[in-house]
Formats: C-alpha cells, sequence, structure tokens
C-alpha cells in the first residue's frame, strides 16, 4: 500500500522504537518511507504518540558505544520535536499491555509501546515488526508493508 493511502484518516500515529532508529540513523530502505511519514508530523498533520520506555529503547546503545552525537540526536528529536508526544505508563497502559501479553504472546516492551498507542486513542500504530500484524485493537502500519508515493504512480 503507498504512504498516503495508509495515512487517510490517520491523525494520531503510535510509533514503535524501529521507525525512530531508521529516521534519526538514517537506515538505507527505510528512512525513506520514515521521512514521507514523519512530514506529516512536521507539518502539524499528525501527532505521534509514544512510549517513553522509547528513550530507554533508543539511547541504550548510542549511550554504550559512547555516541555523543547519536544521543543528543535522539534527545532533540524526542525533547524539541512539536508534534511528538511521549506518554510516561501509567496504570491503564500497564493494564492493557498486561492483556496483549496474554492474548498475543508478545514481548513486554512491545505490549507497552502498543498499550500506550491504544489507551492515547491513536488511529494506528507503525512499527516493522511484523509479528504484530495480528494484534486486532489498532491498526497495524508495517513499513516493510507501505511504498512510497511516487509522481505518475496510481493509488492502490
Amino acid at each position: 500500500m503507498r504512504i498516503r493511502n495508509a495515512l487517510v484518516g490517520i491523525y494520531s500515529l503510535g510509533v514503535d522504537t524501529s521507525p525512530f532508529i531508521y529516521f534519526t540513523e538514517h537506515r538505507a530502505g527505510y528512512v525513506d518511507k520514515v521521512r514521507t511519514i514523519f512530514r506529516h508530523v512536521f507539518e502539524g498533520q499528525i501527532v505521534v504518540v509514544a512510549s517513553t520506555i522509547i528513550l530507554t529503547e533508543t539511547l541504550a546503545k548510542p549511550l554504550q558505544n559512547q555516541a555523543d552525537d547519536l544521543v543528543a540526536a535522539y534527545q532533540a528529536l524526542f525533547e524539541n520535536t512539536q508534534g511528538i508526544s511521549l506518554c510516561p505508563v501509567d496504570q491503564a497502559i500497564a493494564v492493557r499491555a498486561a492483556h496483549l501479553c496474554a492474548q498475543y504472546n508478545i514481548k513486554t516492551p512491545d505490549a507497552l509501546h502498543l498499550a500506550t498507542a491504544i489507551e492515547a486513542g491513536c488511529q494506528a500504530f507503525l512499527t516493522n515488526d511484523l509479528d504484530l500484524r495480528r494484534v486486532e485493537e489498532i491498526r497495524i502500519l508495517a513499513l516493510d508493508d507501505l511504498e512510497l508515493d511516487g509522481p505518475g504512480r496510481s493509488p492502490d
């Protein structure tokens, strides 16, 4: 599905860790897709919601590798980008995550990310974890399923 079609009707988007990593670290094969999606955020068309555990997941490796420039880039992205909201894990999110773990046998961090998006009322959740496509409580947008919009291409 083309990205522009996938984003129709989405005003609030939950985002997993991998899209932030692809965007910040310019990962080939994915950075252009994520830039296209985040352009809607930067233009104020979509609000991104993520769990505060995103900080742990994105900062751990750069801190371990003493990659101060990458640590600064992540901190700037999360602290200074209008349209990106980080939500702390509260009781409702933790209980929802437990239900998702039990029902879908998914890992706790994935369940917390999903639960945050669901509790925040997001219309969709952006990830590249194809196993999460089986979650029914929220629409899953997997980057590997999305195609860049291009000039002269017909819609899906």
